[in-house]
This record gives C-alpha cells, sequence and structure tokens, in this order.
C-alpha cells in the first residue's frame, strides 16, 4: 500500500518527488507505533498519540508534516478501494458530496473563509447543473457554467476565477477528475481598477467615528497596513512592544511577516490588554476550553490554548461554538460588525469614497510610498508575494505625479 501511495502523490503533483519518501516515512512510522495494518485508515486516538509521542522528538513543522502524511493516506485508502469512486453510490447524493468537500478542505487546511467560499460555489454549481448527479458531471458542465456567470450574471474576472477554483477543487480532489476543454468557456473581461485611498484627514476622521473598541481596531489595520483577518486574529504574543513590531502570522498564503509597530498604539494597546486580561482570567476560573489552536500546536502543548500569550487581541465577548470541532471556546471578535462601523463611521464623516477595511490598507501603502519609503519595503510590510501588486499603489500616490499642474491653475 505503501508503493501506491507514493505512486498516488507522484500522479497529483500534490508534492515534490524529493518530499514523497519523508512522507511515506511517516506513515510507515505511525502504523507501526499504533500497531495498525496499512489497510484500514489508523484510529484517531492511536493518531493523536502518536503526534504527541512526535512532539517530543521532531521539530513543529515535523509535526504538521507527519499529520497531513496521515491525512493524506487516509484520503488515499478511501478512493482506492476495489470499487472505483465514481460508482460509490454515496457520490450520487450532493448532501455527502458537500461534506466529502469540506472534509477535504480541512484535510488540507485551507482557512474558513477559503472553505465557506467553496460551499458557496458548489452550492450554485448545483442549482445551475439542477441537481444532476455528482458523479454524471462532466467538463462541459463546468465550462457552461463559467460561461452563464461571465455572460448572464456579468461577474467580474476575479470573481469568476474563484468559482473556479471552486469547482475545479471538487472535481479533482472528490472526483479525481480533470477539467478539460477550458478554452471554450467565456471570460469575463479583465478591468484596471486603481484601489481607494483615503488622505490623512479622512483617515483620522473615519477613526474619529469608531466606537466601542473599533477605534483600536480601526488605528491597528490602518497604522500597520493589516488585512482584515489579520488584524483579528492577532494574539498577546505577536505584540513587541520592546522591539516595535508586530508579528503577523499565517497571513494570505500561509506566510508569516513582521509589520511596524505605531508608538502611538503602544499605551492604548497595552491599556486593552489590561481590560481583556479580566476576560482571559473569568475563562479560567470557568474552566472555559482554551482558544484555538493552529496546525498540530494543541497536539505538542495540550494546555497552550488557555495560556495568556496565545489570547487573542480582539476577544469575542461572548462564548461561541467552533464549526470546525464543535467546542464552545471563546473566539475572536466577528469582522463583519467592524466593517459595518467603518461604512457607518465614514457615513458620519461626510466621506463619499467607498470605504472598506481594505481601504485603511490601501492607505497605509499610499502614505508610505508618498512619505519615501521604497517600494520593496512596502511590499514585505504588505507581504505581497508579487512586487508588481505593490507597484499598483504608484498610480495613485500624488507625490508620482511628477508635479504635473492643470493649465486651469496656470491661468
Amino acid at each position: 500500500m505503501i508503493e501506491k501511495y507514493a505512486a498516488y502523490l507522484k500522479e497529483t503533483h500534490r508534492l515534490s518527488e524529493r518530499m514523497i519518501p519523508y512522507y511515506t516515512k511517516w506513515v510507515r512510522e505511525a502504523y507501526t507505533h499504533s500497531n495498525t495494518s496499512l489497510k484500514a485508515p489508523i484510529p484517531e486516538t492511536s493518531k493523536d498519540i502518536y503526534l504527541r509521542h512526535c512532539a517530543t522528538r521532531y521539530e513543529d513543522w515535523q509535526v504538521n508534516q507527519a499529520d497531513e502524511s496521515i491525512r493524506l493516506y487516509t484520503y488515499f485508502l478511501s478512493i482506492s478501494g476495489d470499487t472505483p469512486l465514481l460508482d460509490r453510490p454515496a457520490l450520487e447524493d450532493w448532501g455527502v458530496f458537500g461534506k466529502e468537500m469540506i472534509r477535504i478542505l480541512r484535510l488540507r487546511h485551507r482557512s474558513l473563509s477559503t472553505e465557506r467560499t467553496y460551499m458557496h460555489w458548489l452550492r450554485h454549481f448545483y442549482r445551475f447543473v439542477k441537481g444532476k448527479a455528482p458523479s454524471k458531471l462532466e467538463s462541459q458542465d463546468v465550462v457552461d457554467f463559467l460561461s452563464y456567470l461571465a455572460v448572464e450574471r456579468n461577474i467580474a474576472a476575479s470573481t469568476q476565477n474563484q468559482a473556479f477554483n471552486a469547482i475545479l477543487f471538487a472535481f479533482r480532489h472528490i472526483l479525481n477528475k480533470d477539467i478539460e476543454n477550458l478554452g471554450n468557456t467565456v471570460r469575463s473581461p479583465r478591468r484596471k481598477t486603481l484601489p481607494v485611498v483615503l488622505s490623512r484627514r479622512e483617515v483620522m476622521a473615519v477613526l474619529g467615528h469608531l466606537k466601542d473598541g473599533n477605534h483600536l481596531v480601526g488605528s491597528v489595520n490602518y497604522g500597520c497596513g493589516l488585512r482584515v483577518s489579520e488584524c483579528f486574529n492577532l494574539r498577546v504574543k505577536d505584540l513587541d512592544f520592546d522591539r516595535g513590531i508586530i508579528m503577523v502570522r499565517c497571513g494570505k498564503g500561509g506566510k508569516d511577516r513582521q509589520t511596524v509597530f505605531p508608538d502611538s498604539l503602544k499605551e492604548p494597546l497595552q491599556e486593552h490588554l489590561e481590560e481583556i486580561r479580566e476576560i482571559h482570567e473569568h475563562d479560567r476560573k470557568n474552566d472555559t476550553p482554551g482558544v484555538y489552536m493552529p496546525n498540530a500546536l494543541d497536539r505538542k502543548y495540550p494546555n497552550a490554548g488557555k495560556e495568556w500569550k496565545w489570547f487573542w487581541v480582539f476577544p469575542s465577548h461572548k462564548l461561541s461554538v467552533d464549526p470546525r470541532t464543535g467546542i464552545t471556546r471563546r473566539h475572536f471578535r466577528y469582522p463583519k460588525s467592524y466593517q459595518r462601523a467603518i461604512k457607518e463611521a465614514s457615513m458620519a464623516a461626510h466621506i463619499t469614497k467607498r470605504v472598506s477595511s481594505h481601504t485603511f490598507r490601501h492607505s497605509f501603502a499610499t502614505h508610505l510610498l508618498e512619505s519615501g519609503t521604497d517600494l520593496r519595503t512596502i511590499q514585505e510590510l504588505l507581504g505581497h508575494s508579487d512586487i508588481k501588486t505593490t507597484m499598483i499603489y504608484t498610480h495613485v500616490a500624488s507625490k508620482n505625479k511628477l508635479g504635473v499642474k492643470s493649465p486651469l491653475d496656470a491661468a
């Protein structure tokens, strides 16, 4: 079975060839450790015991790799039985198909927002094909759906790509099919749009109308150039007051980076941490389960989620059920309430531009560029993979207009 698993990993291009021996090694070790037959999925309890054993011997990234390898092997077993996957009656039912989609998304550690987006487009696709059995779906169904979105729905190119990525994921990882003849798809036109940017005066005006803790969130959002998800995913340990940096963990693309920590925010954040410490202590007195821990850290450090350093910088005031584990715990604040607050604040400040949390990020980058910060530094602060993405701010920064003066002003 291990040889077939290695061939499967190579065939699906899930990993580079040099990584495959490591993934097969983890599976062999896990099954030997738990004394389980390689022909059956390893019991969850046995897997947890093995990963805890690994945590005492290996680095965190190796424990995560072992966990992913075992998950992939379990999935491999589910599609390599005597009966072909497409012939299994379960995949005739869209409810089961949707559950399988969620399972594989979580297997591959996709974010909760990605999971929700993909399921949104899967539901749209289900309605478009009028409930056609998943096992009977063809490439032409996808081509017709994407063309429908472009022609009938008139959606943007980026939205069409998002829909395609969701359906492609379902075809490749659940149906084990590739999508062909995509050249026949009607593509949405790509429109070159410039980001909305606020002046410094407008930023201060919006921040001035943010209340009930949203002012501090907005200040971090703009002052550090963070995405809204990065703001709310901040942990206490990510604030380095002495070095004057904020650590962004698992940003877009799963990358870590450092960004600036405004001096003007240090005192307000210190006061804020003192306030939320009371919430943390209240949870500890009530023996509330610890906050969510990423990847396999909850196995290596079972009680780390209860430690102060892992607590959210912007925790919710209410407990909620973790949608993935079903555990009732303290989550971070709901981002949509902050987005609504920004909209209301911009209206109160009489700003006619379309303002969102991402507008603060655009304004951060533009204001840095206008003050003379080089593009490469801005790229690193924003976490852009490609400098071309950062270069869009040269089109909106006032200092890059080459001093051109309107002839009307010269009259």
